[in-house]
């Protein structure tokens, strides 16, 4: 006795190849056939690109904030001074510095003055926020040390200030041009406060990569900005650095120790928390009106096997008369939609991944036939469309529309392979 061929056998292969080919009767099959397969294609094109650009905006964000803000800022609960008045300085601040530099976790913890003046040059004017800061201390700021652009030399820091890259294109300076800062809260007389005004050296001028930094950050050696911002033996707060930014919240407890009990934190989570949470939200729901957008092009095979059934109702009767089993018949029809699904997502992946390599190429054609102006820094926060492939992504993109691809083709192959041939023949 005969043995029945194994699933998937060679002739099923060749059948369903047949059915898929182009014949000039059966043309609304085979333009169905090539719907479905570009649908899917551009479905999945789609879907990794928003994959792709959505992982990195999310990464770029993060390493702008990480890596030219601190991860964890320590301030100290305000007190009363001698005065009668209520201050927030650090007194003690070098060896605060040193104890929480110590807790394990911690890579840098360094002083700093902060305050927020106006700067003059060129007869522009600029708002500008002061970070007083070692240099030292400075070189361990990632973004500031190795920007994605920089003019001057940082090491001449002690002689002057360093300015963001947008600051300096408002104000119109460069590396060793001349600017003046405007405190209003400055010398002390016998008739009140007057404004005080110093003019300071560009040393350096850096772009971090996000436009909030480049167009507000001005750098100033500690000591000066203790005596430009009347801070003479204080500091405003710590910026503190870790080695995993990621579980900064696990280093709490010991950094709340390590600072004492007037001691008060801020994480860059806490200070963008909220934005991130909004972009995890904007993920979750993009990636399912992405995965609708694929399960409609995978309903165009379910369209096109009906056509297809319909029109081979003869061929179907005759190879079930000739001893085809409906598994058979299932798996040629089955053969057909998943041929169609594998070789759109295949392309669709292709594109896809194309498209986040060379987003920037793509970028600047679409920029320089839309006349300039397509991407706002300002608005954005960052200077270009970021993509960053993640193979997480790709793979959940595959899995995705070849699982819908594959499950719907089962309804119209099984609606084939239960067909009668003796009602499929009797009006041939």
């Amino acid at each position: 006795m005969a043995s029945s061929p194994p699933p998937f056998s060679r002739f099923e292969w060749m059948i369903a190849w047949r059915y898929l080919r182009a014949t000039r009767a059966e043309g609304g099959v085979s333009v169905m056939t090539w719907i479905s397969l570009i649908g899917i294609a551009l479905a999945v094109f789609a879907l990794i690109a928003v994959l792709a650009v959505r992982t990195g905006f999310r990464a770029e964000f993060v390493d702008t904030i990480l890596g030219a803000n601190a991860h964890v800022t320590l301030y100290q609960s305000s007190a009363v001074n001698e005065a009668g008045q209520g201050s927030r300085q650090i007194e003690d601040y070098v060896a605060l510095a040193e104890r929480v530099a110590a807790v394990p976790g911690v890579t840098r913890a360094a002083p700093l003055i902060k305050g927020q003046v106006m700067s003059s040059a060129n007869g522009r004017t600029a708002g500008v926020e002061v970070y007083g800061i070692t240099l030292e201390d400075l070189r361990g700021v990632p973004r500031i040390e190795s920007p994605e652009e920089s003019l001057g030399d940082l090491s001449r820091f002690d002689e002057g200030v360093a300015i963001g890259w947008e600051v300096a294109a408002s104000l119109g300076v460069g590396p060793g041009d001349m600017i003046r800062l405007i405190s209003p809260d400055g010398v002390r007389t016998a008739f009140g406060t007057s404004p005080r005004v110093n003019a300071y050296e560009v040393v350096y001028v850096f772009r971090a990569g996000r436009y909030d930094i480049d167009r507000t950050r001005l750098y100033m050696p500690f000591a000066e900005a203790q005596s430009y911002f009347n801070r003479e033996g204080f500091a405003d707060e710590l910026e503190v650095m870790v080695e995993d930014p990621d579980r900064v919240d696990d280093l709490t407890t010991d950094l709340l120790r390590a600072g004492g009990e007037r001691t008060l934190l801020w994480t860059w989570r806490d200070a963008s928390g909220s934005f991130l949470q909004a972009l995890k939200m904007e993920d979750n729901v993009m990636f399912i009106i992405m995965s609708i957008l694929v399960l409609i092009a995978a309903m165009n095979i379910v369209s096109g096997l009906i056509m297809l059934v319909k029109n081979k109702g003869r061929d179907i009767g005759i190879l079930r008369t000739m001893g085809l089993t409906e598994g058979s018949v299932l798996r040629v029809f089955f053969i057909c939609g998943a041929s169609v699904g594998t070789i759109g997502t295949l392309a669709g992946v292709i594109f896809g991944c194309l498209f986040a390599i060379y987003i920037d190429q793509i970028f600047n054609v679409v920029n320089y036939i839309a006349g300039g102006g397509v991407w706002d820094a300002s608005i954005r926060g960052i200077y270009a469309v970021p993509a960053k492939l993640e193979l997480g992504d790709v793979i959940s993109a595959i899995a995705l529309s070849l699982g819908l691809s594959y499950v719907i083709t089962i309804f119209p192959a099984r609606r084939a392979a239960r067909m009668n041939p003796v009602e499929a023949l009797r009006y041939e």
